[in-house]
């Protein structure tokens, strides 16, 4: 299964949008990088690089954002990683978390799933 990790600047805000996303594909890799590891806001390279680890596999492993510098600390991370089918990637937070995991879970391909969120940016809630 295709892993997913949460990167957000809130260690609560990571955590919750893997629970949601539990509720919905227990089975899913899914990890939160959330917060500095003194609990504080921020983002930690430490926990995506450790996060990415855990749920990695030769299916490949998307990386969600909340904003900002999550992104650059992950593009960082990115750079030192060194296996393949990893990917950051632009779309809601919590909509695209459920919706990877999902799929995921469903057996959906890195591409597959990649696409998915990608076209997720652009749909309305209402």
């Amino acid at each position: 299964m295709v892993g997913i990790v949460i990167v957000s600047h809130s260690r609560k805000l990571a955590e919750g949008v893997v629970e949601i996303s539990k509720m919905m594909a227990a089975e899913a890799p899914i990890a939160a990088a959330g917060g500095l590891e003194d609990g504080s806001l921020g983002t930690s390279y430490e926990k995506i690089f450790a996060a990415i680890e855990e749920v990695y596999s030769e299916d490949g492993v998307i990386i969600l954002p909340d904003m900002g510098s999550s992104v650059m600390t992950t593009e960082m991370v990115l750079e030192d990683f060194d296996k393949p089918r990893v990917k950051l990637i632009d779309c809601p937070l919590i909509e695209g978390a459920v919706l990877a995991a999902v799929e995921s879970a469903g057996g959906k391909t890195f591409e597959e799933i990649s696409r998915h969120l990608e076209e997720a940016r652009t749909t309305k809630k209402f």
